[in-house]
């Protein structure tokens, strides 16, 4: 099949871009590097575009990810996440192709006692969480072949990450002062990309939860990461959310539960210890 990839030079459209490639034709768009140019914003281009390559799914992974920022500048939050999202909607649906939007555990506000499934609804506390549940319903909305993947906390080899970055301070010799008092599934953008490329074709089109299995702290999380790395004597202090410096609330507790991918027999993907520890030996290697 031809698919076209929105935001395919960042941290996850990069790995779908390379997920698909083996068993896809790929197109991969974004508003910088060396690709075919595709600026979501713009409604007459994503039209153009995507009559023009005529692919039959779209992955939708261009988005405004900067959470702080989203806060800073909802405007542009919702520019991007939320009409952009409609416009590359509204030209799979005119062109009859599918579009698989990647969504996010922050449309949630952290309170329920207990995993969020696919029928939680949502209630996100920032704009950031605002702006991609906007796109969540434009995407409903106005195309009707359509796959909405939420996933959390991704990181990977192709961009700034969490991870990324505290392996980088740890092995500096930086004090770091992680919030504990969040918790989340990590996801590492390889599995989920893998896990995108596998949806190709399906009937089932709807909503999904897509994470690694298991949850953690942001303080768990950065720990696990710098004990799998063998950089000892790392000066790391748990700290409250209400310690760290930002203007944007997140939820206390993201994690999500996979109904959909179960009811399918499909909840096939492995522990974020696993997926973590696969990233770090990738990190070390790199860095060699």
């Amino acid at each position: 099949m031809r698919v076209l990839v929105t935001g395919a030079a960042g941290m996850l459209g990069t790995d779908v871009c390379r997920a698909l490639a083996d068993t896809h034709e790929v197109i991969a768009t974004d508003i910088t590097g060396n690709l075919e140019r595709l600026d979501v914003t713009d409604h007459n281009q994503a039209l153009r575009t995507i009559r023009h390559f005529k692919p039959g799914l779209v992955v939708h992974c261009a988005a405004y990810t900067d959470v702080d920022g989203c806060e800073n500048d909802p405007d542009r939050a919702y520019q991007i996440n939320g009409y952009g999202t409609w416009n590359v909607a509204a030209a799979c649906d005119r062109a009859d192709a599918a579009i698989l939007y990647i969504s996010t555990d922050y449309v949630f506000d952290g309170e329920k006692d207990g995993d969020y499934d696919e029928f939680d609804w949502p209630n996100p506390l920032g704009h950031y969480g605002r702006s991609k549940w906007a796109g969540e319903r434009f995407v409903r909305d106005v195309c009707r072949k359509r796959y909405i993947f939420r996933t959390a906390w991704l990181y990977g080899e192709n961009g700034k990450n969490f991870v990324a970055t505290m392996l980088k301070a740890a092995s500096e010799g930086r004090e770091l002062k992680v919030v504990a008092d969040q918790i989340g599934s990590p996801t590492y953008t390889r599995d989920l990309a893998e896990f995108v490329a596998s949806q190709v074709g399906s009937p089932c089109y709807g909503l999904y939860h897509v994470t690694n299995k298991g949850s953690c702290s942001w303080y768990e999380l950065a720990v696990k990461a710098i004990q799998i790395a063998g950089i000892t004597g790392a000066d790391i202090k748990p700290i409250a959310s209400s310690e760290w410096p930002t203007p944007t609330k997140r939820p206390k507790r993201s994690v999500l539960k996979h109904l959909s991918l179960r009811m399918q027999g499909r909840d096939t993907l492995r522990s974020w210890e696993e997926a973590l520890s696969e990233f770090v030996e990738r990190w070390i290697t790199a860095r060699r």
